[in-house]
């Protein structure tokens, strides 16, 4: 994880797409076009490989700005693209649909969620104030880890 001075993840999903992409080109003989590897192979393959990737500390980083999440649904649909092998007048919403692949957003709804979910229920007492709110009124337009169940 990389962090900056004011915390905009830029730098933390920039280094993640390199890696993605990196990751890509890797596995594209194996869930390109001419493989011959089944659709449900290839949803392991990308399941197993790059979302690990992306989802790594998403629960942290998902309270970036939307371009920088945005980064992060090009990625997920160019692969779940080349995975299907769809045409280019398909939708990236129907491909998801059809395949069953929540997009970035909802997953890092879902990551949250659940990451509240452990502090809740975590035993240390420290570990259940990091959502307690110190200031009521926040002088910027921050979003804070526990906003992204309201937030996507």
């Amino acid at each position: 994880m990389h962090l900056d001075r004011k915390l905009t993840w830029r730098k933390n999903i920039y280094t993640k797409r390199k890696q993605l992409d990196l990751r890509q080109r890797k596995l594209y003989c194996s869930i390109g076009r001419k493989s011959q590897l089944s659709l449900e192979n290839k949803l392991l393959v990308y399941k197993a490989i790059p979302k690990p990737i992306w989802t790594y500390g998403v629960q942290l980083c998902g309270s970036a700005s939307n371009p920088n999440i945005e980064t992060l649904e090009k990625f997920q649909s160019k692969v779940l693209r080349i995975i299907t092998d769809a045409l280019r007048y398909v939708p990236n919403a129907v491909i998801k649909r059809d395949i069953k692949v929540p997009s970035v957003r909802q997953e890092v709804r879902n990551y949250s969620v659940t990451y509240r979910q452990r502090l809740d229920d975590h035993p240390k007492r420290l570990a259940k104030m990091l959502f307690q709110r110190t200031h009521k009124n926040r002088t910027f337009k921050r979003y804070y880890p526990s906003d992204l169940a309201a937030r996507f």
